[in-house]
């Protein structure tokens, strides 16, 4: 198991236009296309930055939006599991 992938914790969560920046307790930072994810991708800027980090940083929450994303998941590639499912 690597560690670098499966112990990642998120400490900062923003957006741009078209992606959402991860930093990483650990240093590195992580950009990911929102486009990977419709309910982030549809909601207002208002409602992406209510998120919560959950387990410690390892998980990203939005109540508003029903969006939960794990931090391991984003860095082994993984979009949104409700589209793969109906691809």
């Amino acid at each position: 198991m690597n560690t670098l992938t499966f112990e990642a914790q998120a400490s900062t969560i923003w957006f741009d236009e078209a992606n959402m920046w991860i930093a990483l307790t650990d240093g590195r930072q992580l950009s990911v296309p929102l486009a990977y994810f419709p309910r982030l991708l549809r909601a207002t800027p208002a409602q992406r930055e209510q998120l919560e980090l959950s387990g410690g940083g390892t998980g990203i929450h939005w109540e508003e939006i029903d969006e939960d994303i794990s931090v391991q998941g984003l860095l082994l590639g993984h979009k949104d599991m409700s589209r793969q499912a109906n691809t």
